[in-house]
């Protein structure tokens, strides 16, 4: 057996025990909530439950997404229990029973603590029921995830700007309370919310393909491409007004090494060959420049620069988003210096970000690599989820699997285990 086949093979372990033991692990033995329903909304960062905190859209989506993408890879009755319940959840819970769509965020009594339809949440729960068709061949949950995307499609897009609005209110006409969460501008439009509808169409066209939703994802694929990447720096822009000006300066290194294989990733389950090999280029421009810009010397990735002031601290997201990134990069240029890139990110996660005594990612660290307590950085919450880390996980074992079996597909025929 060679070096790299060692290599690989103890990468592949470290990689799987990570996923299944630290990451899904956690959620299944500390956050399942008995009391009320679903799953506890908040635990502090020392591992504190806080059993009454109100319970988040995109938490439950992401626990949805997680457990299903697990079975669909490893099929344990646990992880179907787990998702089952995050499906019961939303739409026992969430569901808006007059308008249609899902609520922002509910109560421990079930009762929406905030009823305004932001899409980005809408978006998470169509990931969320593609993967769990994908896990199970669910009819009820792909016929719901069609309804989503009409609903998305009715409300929200902007037919003269193309793209999508941030939010609306609860009966789904205009709003003016728009942000994501209180660090993001009051703005129409975001890159983040289109990279997740991105996200969401992609995974739903792998289990759906009519003529409407290839026409949309191929448009989505070229609204970030045109309007959201800056050709000049290689870094997505941030927040725009409807007709796509930009309002802000900042850079998100995490997002953009996201998005650059996610890009691909929406190319190659459309299947044009064309807007493959466009993407290709800016899937590797966007991790050149974060590779070169992002990248501390541990390996670990900063958080964001806003023209002046680099935020060197370095959240727990994209550090999993960078290894998948950097590994995409590899696979489309076969550049050593991207393979090392994401042995690099796996190195700072294991060694600083996965919380060996507690289990899960701790949120934030400091350039040095010391973990941040505060108590707005939770160990689960409205944002801290199971989704980038076990993703991370999952897609790199997969991508390595592939390899090894010289498997040519796109990433649209990924095989069903």
């Amino acid at each position: 057996m060679t070096i790299a086949q060692l290599t690989i093979e103890s990468w592949c372990k470290e990689l799987s025990y990570e996923l299944n033991e630290q990451i899904l692990g956690y959620w299944m033995k500390h956050t399942v909530d008995e009391k009320y329903f679903g799953f506890i909304g908040e635990i502090s960062h020392d591992g504190i439950p806080l059993p009454e905190a109100d319970k988040g859209l995109v938490l439950h989506a992401r626990i949805l997404w997680t457990f299903a993408a697990s079975y669909r890879n490893e099929p344990r009755v646990e992880y179907l229990t787990i998702a089952r319940r995050a499906y019961d959840t939303l739409i026992e819970k969430f569901v808006d029973p007059e308008h249609g769509g899902l609520y922002w965020m509910i109560d421990i009594q079930g009762k929406p603590v905030s009823d305004k339809k932001q899409i980005y949440g809408q978006a998470f729960v169509i990931y969320a029921l593609a993967e769990y068709v994908r896990a199970t061949q669910d009819k009820e949950a792909l016929d719901w995830a069609k309804r989503l995307y009409g609903l998305i499609e009715k409300h929200a897009y902007d037919c003269v700007n193309l793209g999508y609005v941030e939010a609306l209110a609860r009966d789904w006409s205009e709003t003016s309370d728009l942000s994501l969460s209180g660090k993001d501008l009051n703005e129409r439009k975001s890159m983040n919310t289109h990279l997740h509808v991105l996200e969401a169409y992609t995974n739903l066209y792998r289990i759906w393909k009519p003529a409407g939703l290839k026409a949309k994802l191929k448009e989505l694929i070229e609204v970030h491409l045109d309007l959201i990447l800056d050709s000049k720096s290689e870094h997505f822009l941030l927040f725009f007004d409807d007709e796509w000006q930009s309002k802000s300066e900042e850079v998100s290194y995490g997002h953009d090494i996201e998005g650059s294989w996610l890009l691909y990733e929406a190319a190659e389950v459309l299947g044009d060959a064309a807007l493959i090999e466009r993407v290709k280029s800016a899937a590797l421009n966007m991790a050149e420049a974060t590779l070169k810009e992002g990248v501390d010397k541990d390996g670990g990735v900063f958080n964001e620069f806003d023209g002046e002031h680099l935020d060197d601290t370095k959240d727990w997201w994209p550090q999993a988003e960078a290894m998948v990134g950097f590994y995409n990069a590899y696979q489309l240029s076969g550049d050593q210096r991207y393979l090392d890139a994401a042995h690099a990110s796996w190195s700072f996660i294991t060694r600083f970000v996965s919380d060996r005594e507690q289990g899960e990612w701790h949120w934030q660290l400091t350039r040095e690599g010391k973990p941040f307590f505060a108590d707005d950085k939770p160990k689960v919450g409205a944002w801290k989820c199971p989704y980038h880390n076990s993703r991370a996980c999952l897609e790199v074992l997969e991508r390595i699997e592939r390899s090894n079996l010289g498997v040519k597909e796109s990433a649209g025929e990924k095989h069903h285990k």
